[in-house]
């Protein structure tokens, strides 16, 4: 029962994060109305009512070559040792007897 409730949580979550994301959108187009029950001679009949309408819109994700050429800037790399530092090529001092 417990893994139903967390199966429904994660569901539920998930369906949060395409939204807020912006991967999917939902548009109502038409309301739900409740149908009009009408009781007549001894009988019930329910008349009317419409489910509602939905437009629902989802991004896509394409995959390909791309054709152009784009030139990326790369930051330069500087890395500063502090003055007391060893040089990088320097021999590791020999053991104390």
């Amino acid at each position: 029962m417990r893994s139903i409730f967390l199966l429904l949580a994660l569901v539920v979550l998930v369906g949060i994060a395409l939204v807020a994301t912006g991967l999917v959108n939902i548009h109502q187009l038409r309301p739900a109305t409740v149908p009009t029950i009408e009781r007549a001679n001894g009988s019930i009949k329910a008349v009317g009512g419409q489910t509602p309408k939905f437009d629902v819109q989802t991004g896509s994700v394409g995959i390909g070559r791309s054709t152009a050429n784009v030139t990326v800037p790369v930051p330069a790399l500087r890395i500063n040792r502090p003055a007391d530092a060893p040089p990088a090529n320097a021999a590791a001092p020999a053991p104390a007897k």
